[in-house]
């Protein structure tokens, strides 16, 4: 399957990169490369970029459309996790931006093998990086009910959690769930019919809430954003796009606790605390026009936030 990926917010973040003639940068989560792709063709030959991603199909794509700009482009079988490593390893001392797409993208989405999408029945899977053991079908069949309703609860802010863990443990008593049509199936037995007939696919939820435990998305977040903000060099840029609320929540407090990380109280006379500022905002949030969000409904929720190291 041909891999499709329309990048969000595209020219929006190009803007905010300020991308520098010689400058390094890197996109962390590479997908089909088009952020990175609009980097290298405004940077110019002098630009260097390191791509990393825990796709391999997503890294192969990228390799082939990058391919003009191969003499500047370095690709990373890894985790954005890894920043430290990876630029430790590449003899990187610093960047001078870095951008996040934290959605998972439409060829993950559209091609049904891979597990992540309710619209198609296949094996249970929703692994970013396919060579890790978790997948789907182990989050499905041996978490506890009780885990099962904390993650649908709190990574799919699902109201009928607790009914939907309970009947896939029900369920998977009688026999393994092994597919997503028949985790959809599941779903739609727990969900009232009242329930079901507004807002988007009552498995919508819950998937996105698998996938972000299969993936770790939400675990490594925090961490990693505070890893990649050392790594910038003095006005370097950090570019998040997040897509829903929970991710973007994070981003938000990283930055603003790196902003004003001060913990003396208010009334202290002078800073005893010694934390320094590492990163100022430039920018509000932004959101997709009317016109994007037309062309490409998968562009509704997404946010953007950047920040500038200081």
């Amino acid at each position: 399957m041909e891999f499709n990926h329309t990048s969000v917010l595209l020219h929006e973040t190009m803007d905010l990169m300020n991308i520098k003639p010689g400058g390094i940068y890197a996109d962390c989560t590479l997908g089909g490369a088009g952020h990175s792709l609009e980097l290298l063709r405004r940077g110019g030959d002098s630009v260097k970029l390191i791509g990393i991603d825990r796709d391999q199909d997503a890294l192969s794509v990228a390799g082939e459309r990058l391919a003009p700009y191969s003499e500047q482009v370095t690709l990373v079988h890894s985790n954005y996790s890894d920043i430290k490593r990876i630029l430790s390893d590449l003899g990187v001392e610093g960047l001078d931006g870095c951008m996040l797409d934290l959605g998972v993208s439409s060829y993950q989405l559209d091609t049904p093998e891979r597990g992540f999408s309710y619209m198609h029945d296949a094996p249970l899977d929703m692994r970013m990086d396919t060579t890790q053991f978790l997948s789907a079908y182990q989050v499905v069949n041996e978490y506890s009910q009780k885990e099962l309703c904390r993650i649908i609860r709190d990574y799919g802010e699902e109201q009928w959690a607790a009914r939907i863990a309970q009947l896939i443990v029900e369920e998977r008593e009688r026999r393994a769930i092994q597919t997503t049509g028949e985790l959809v199936n599941v779903i739609k037995k727990a969900i009232p019919v009242r329930a079901r007939k507004t807002g988007s696919h009552p498995a919508k939820r819950t998937f996105q809430a698998i996938r972000i435990e299969v993936n770790n998305e939400i675990g490594l977040l925090e961490k990693s954003l505070r890893d990649i903000v050392d790594c910038l060099n003095p006005g370097g840029r950090l570019c998040v796009i997040s897509f829903h609320s929970l991710e973007d929540r994070v981003v938000k407090q990283v930055i603003r606790s790196l902003e004003k990380p001060c913990t003396c109280p208010p009334k202290a006379p002078i800073c005893t605390c010694g934390k320094v500022q590492k990163l100022r905002s430039v920018s509000k949030l932004i959101i997709p026009g009317e016109k994007e969000m037309q062309d490409n409904p998968r562009s509704k929720s997404a946010k953007l936030r950047c920040a500038e190291r200081v």
